[in-house]
């Protein structure tokens, strides 16, 4: 979530006030809002999605909450000590947090472990260990309506008969001091990005952030008129009318079990009954294609920790397949690829297909990722139920992402289009009017120098380097993975570096390149490239003969409000996974529309940008999807590349020499044995259409009006990455409510008795 405070303040309209206020008081209101830790409760893009998410839905006036854990320790805070990663604990309630307010009164019981007794009542989950659900509410206004949503987050409390009810033998301190094991659930965030690591805390967090939410809406449904009850029991008919469930990703997959068993052991719902509004309420978003992120849980650890849970899904399963034997006789392997259950060494439920199975409604997160999702990843299911596939290309939130961030910049476009296009992002289209106004081009480019300017003086004032505001600021900010690439880069680096030495008094461009983002810290290869880009600066920086015509820094601890700084800054946007593996991105929405150009692969929603702006607007290089395939079927051979390409071959064997680690000379030689012998992600193939596509862009960025008038048509066709029209097309296609535009009247005017303000409809 980042920073609350000028957000709340921008949203409400109330910031001028306040900065007047707090001036006259003496203070100054940036200096107080450097005080104010970041909410780091997610990792990558998946959590700053949901952060954006909220933003949209408060703005367009939903009935929606966002749902999660209260983590006592977020995202882990990044040191670099030597050129390595270092990780701290993320200890962000330290001080407080002003915006949440516990609600004590809505806590909540979450059960663990037990067993199951069947009877001719049905199945009873009993002997179980209980956790308490404490909510917290943190409120989300939306932009300008009067509109203030919630966002509602778990923390873990043991009971207060904990360890002391049943097997109690007298130790009473042990027994309070065990109330930690409890508690744990809600303690930490678990760091990886793009990467599943099957631990049984993990798997507690996912059932108890669910279980606590579901018995929240259903509370809530059965105060609603709508939970209409005969003589004693609900009426559970209406409820996927009335509830829209969206999961992100498979993290909270168990809500499809769970539901099923509040309907049929607890509300004594029939199977049939039960599974057709469980499917009508739940829809899912998957996030990534990357087999290792995929989540499959052994069933021996399911069956520990929720063994009613297993037996509804081996339940759901077993329904699932005989309806696939029965469109599908004797197809045998067909029933092996959908099964929830992989059978073959410890067995494991697929929770993506559970969620499938589970939903009525799938989507990929941009075009090119609904499209693979569809044909590859899930083709047996899309073949089955093709209308159950969807897109929806993810946004950003363009109050957090341009009017926060980049004031000057907002306030520009303002001057020329008015200001109505904070809520209505497509209206930047009319900026194409202004593509050849001097007068414009010169304002934008002036804006972009103060932006750089004052990230210049952020980055000598925390780095202690000299930084040229007149160079190019090449800026690649994103968690560090081997298919995002950041090797890439490096290797571009190096290559400058060498070009420069080898014609000292050649026109070269000068650039800083800033490369930031966190390594998961059990991500072996993503800590020794964060240490090989902090070696190669430590080479580059100090080399006289480069001067100050390349330098290069690693951006220490990179986050939501460090975003903020550099994205306004930016000249060029890298987005450089290989074609096929960003599932959209998120990063590269937020440069387009802080006016850096980008350079980039046809992946995730790069490609929608290229098609928004004109591909020749934005620096498209190397492979597609299709030469990936291709090049997977013939078999990929790095050292052809490494052979054929003299510069790759001095940039790899000084990697390899230790000209950047002559302490230690063979530092990286576990860097440079994936490059050539297991690089999924295929660098080499990529780095000379790389390389090449760079000098257009040092090329293009001499001319600073041609450049600027690039940037502008940029910007211009921004409009449709704005999570405005992300969560209308959720709201529309998958959970059927229309969003208002109302404005709703301040509590101190007296609303009109005879009006209901409230749209009906699903509340998400």
């Amino acid at each position: 979530m980042g920073r609350t405070l000028q957000n709340t303040m921008i949203n409400l309209g109330l910031q001028n006030a306040c900065d007047e206020a707090v001036y006259q008081l003496g203070l100054d209101m940036e200096e107080l809002e450097e005080i104010e830790e970041d909410a780091g409760l997610g990792n990558g893009g998946l959590g700053r999605l949901a952060a954006c998410f909220l933003d949209s839905m408060a703005t367009l006036g939903l009935a929606a909450y966002g749902y999660g854990i209260r983590y006592e320790y977020g995202i882990f805070n990044q040191k670099i000590r030597d050129g390595w990663q270092v990780e701290e604990a993320d200890d962000w309630l330290r001080h407080g947090n002003p915006w949440e307010k516990a609600r004590p009164e809505y806590m909540l019981p979450v059960h663990f472990y037990g067993r199951v007794e069947h009877s001719a009542s049905g199945a009873k989950w009993i002997d179980t260990q209980v956790v308490l659900a404490l909510p917290y509410d943190t409120p989300v206004p939306g932009y300008m309506n009067n509109t203030v949503n919630t966002m509602r987050l778990w923390s873990a409390r043991a009971p207060n008969d904990f360890n002391l009810r049943d097997f109690n033998v007298g130790d009473y301190i042990q027994a309070v001091l065990d109330r930690n094991l409890a508690e744990n659930i809600s303690r930490v965030l678990y760091p990886n990005d793009n990467f599943f690591e099957g631990k049984e805390l993990r798997l507690k967090q996912e059932y108890f952030v669910v279980a606590a939410t579901l018995q929240d809406i259903i509370r809530r449904f059965k105060a609603s008129k709508f939970g209409s009850t005969d003589s004693v029991r609900t009426v559970f008919d209406s409820f996927p009318d009335q509830v829209a469930i969206q999961l992100n990703d498979t993290h909270p997959a168990m809500a499809i079990p769970e539901l099923m068993r509040i309907f049929v052991d607890i509300e004594k719902l029939p199977w049939d009954k039960a599974w057709d509004i469980t499917r009508r309420t739940f829809a899912y978003t998957n996030h990534t294609v990357l087999p290792e992120a995929l989540e499959r849980w052994p069933v021996d650890l399911v069956e520990k920790l929720l063994p009613r849970h297993l037996q509804i899904i081996y339940e759901i399963n077993q329904r699932h397949l005989d309806h696939i034997a029965s469109l599908f006789p004797n197809d045998v392997d067909r029933l092996r690829r959908m099964s929830l259950i992989e059978e073959g060494g410890t067995k494991r439920i697929n929770m993506a297909h559970l969620c499938i199975v589970g939903s009525h409604a799938v989507n990929g997160v941009a075009k090119i990722h609904s499209e693979i999702v569809r044909t590859q990843v899930f083709e047996d299911f899309a073949a089955l139920e093709p209308e159950k596939f969807q897109n929806k290309t993810n946004g950003i939130t363009p109050r957090r992402w341009l009017l926060l961030c980049n004031p000057g910049l907002a306030e520009l476009i303002a001057e020329k289009i008015g200001e109505d296009y904070v809520r209505d992002l497509s209206q930047l289209t009319k900026l194409h009017e202004f593509v050849d106004d001097d007068l414009f081009i010169r304002e934008v480019a002036k804006v972009k120098q103060e932006n750089k300017v004052k990230f210049a003086l952020y980055l000598e004032k925390e780095y202690k380097v000299k930084i040229n505001p007149s160079s190019m600021f090449d800026v690649h900010v994103k968690r560090i993975h081997e298919y995002k690439r950041q090797l890439m880069n490096c290797l571009h680096i190096i290559t400058m570096y060498n070009r420069i030495r080898r014609d000292p008094a050649k026109l070269f461009v000068p650039r800083t390149v800033i490369i930031g983002g966190k390594a998961a810290p059990g991500y072996h290869m993503a800590k020794m490239i964060i240490k090989l880009i902090n070696a190669v600066a430590q080479v580059v920086n100090n080399d006289p003969m480069v001067g100050s015509k390349l330098k290069v820094i690693f951006l220490e601890n990179y986050r939501v409000s460090l975003a903020e700084k550099v994205i306004p800054a930016t000249d060029l946007s890298e987005q450089i996974s290989t074609a096929g593996t960003e599932a959209s991105g998120t990063g590269n929405m937020k440069f387009m529309l802080n006016g850096a150009l980008t350079i980039g692969t046809m992946d995730g929603a790069n490609v929608e940008m290229a098609e928004e702006a004109g591909e020749e607007n934005l620096f498209i290089f190397g492979m597609r999807v299709e030469d990936v395939s291709e090049l997977d079927r013939k078999g990929y051979n790095a050292q052809l590349y490494y052979d054929r390409l003299p510069e790759l071959k001095q940039a790899v064997d000084q990697i390899k020499s230790g000209f950047f680690s002559p302490k230690d000379p063979n530092l990286f030689n576990d860097v440079v044995n994936m490059l050539f012998h297991h690089d999924r992600f295929k660098v080499f193939a990529d780095y000379e259409a790389y390389v090449k596509c760079q000098e257009k862009v040092s090329e293009l960025y001499l001319n600073a009006k041609a450049w600027t008038k690039m940037v502008i048509r940029n910007i211009a066709a921004a409009g449709k990455f704005s999570s405005d029209r992300t969560i209308k097309e959720y709201a529309r296609d998958i959970w059927h409510v229309e969003p208002s535009d109302l404005k709703i009247p301040p509590p101190n005017e007296p609303r009109d008795a005879g009006q209901d303000k409230t749209p009906n409809g699903t509340a998400a």
